[in-house]
């Protein structure tokens, strides 16, 4: 029986190397499949104008981050064309499936400082949570920087509104092609919370009765509540057969549920 891929849970520090990198990302996907070594992606630019040593370090966090979960890599590769938007904040779920401390960060952190209307966050703050919560061979430096780089990624993502102090917490648009794809890979992935209370949800906005009211009208799904109990019937089998559906409309025209 094949192993269900599972968030990642042990905290590492990747990120003070790689950032949410959107546009890598983007490129990663297209080469997705086949020889995806740092020496032929050096070799045929597809990051740029890159040293081979920065393509290995992208390299290495792309496969943690999207070759980890087989259905979503095939998935992104297939998936032409894709918004900015629907780009930006998949980019983040997967930065958050991959990294326990950015997902914390943006999921818990940034969540409870806009649910207290305290809806900005400031550097010195960041380097404080960073030093709380991470193990206590971290050094300064390494808190600094991993501070500097939680920010930087949350703002690429759209969470913060600005890259200087102090930043003002923000939403990103999160349509129905992304929250469909979300919903679908979640329900592959083991996770901690549910499929209605995680970080990956919360962390852009959605909880609660906002969160079900998008649900009960997402395309390839049904959601029910009915007091405590709730219900999800899945029109397709798993992410796979999602695309298989979704996908051939999106070559030619716009993919259906799609937010304009």
């Amino acid at each position: 029986m094949t192993e269900r891929p599972a968030e990642a849970t042990e905290l590492h520090t990747r990120l003070m190397k790689c950032a949410l990198e959107v546009e890598e990302s983007r490129a990663y996907w297209r080469h997705a499949g086949g020889d995806v070594s740092p020496q032929r992606a050096f070799d045929a630019y597809w990051f740029g104008a890159k040293s081979l040593s920065r393509v290995e370090v992208l390299i290495a966090n792309m496969r943690a981050r999207f070759d980890a979960f087989p259905p979503a890599l095939d998935t992104l590769h297939r998936w032409t064309p894709m918004s900015p938007d629907t780009r930006r904040v998949l980019c983040h779920w997967h930065l958050q499936l991959a990294d326990p401390l950015y997902r914390a960060f943006t999921g818990e952190l940034l969540v409870a400082r806009r649910d207290a209307y305290r809806a900005e966050v400031t550097r010195d703050v960041v380097v404080s949570w960073v030093r709380s919560t991470g193990p206590v061979r971290w050094t300064t430096p390494t808190h600094i920087q991993l501070a500097s780089k939680l920010l930087s990624a949350a703002f690429a993502a759209g969470l913060v509104a600005t890259n200087r102090d102090p930043r003002p917490l923000a939403s990103p648009r999160v349509g129905d092609d992304a929250l469909s794809y979300l919903m679908y890979l979640l329900r592959g992935v083991d996770i901690g919370g549910s499929l209605l209370d995680n970080p990956y949800l919360a962390s852009v906005g959605l909880a609660g009765a906002d969160l079900e009211a998008r649900l009960r009208q997402l395309p390839g799904l049904a959601f029910r509540r009915q007091g405590d109990l709730v219900d999800f019937r899945w029109e397709h089998a798993d992410l796979a057969a999602w695309a298989d559906a979704y996908l051939p409309a999106a070559s030619g025209s716009e993919p259906p549920g799609a937010t304009p």
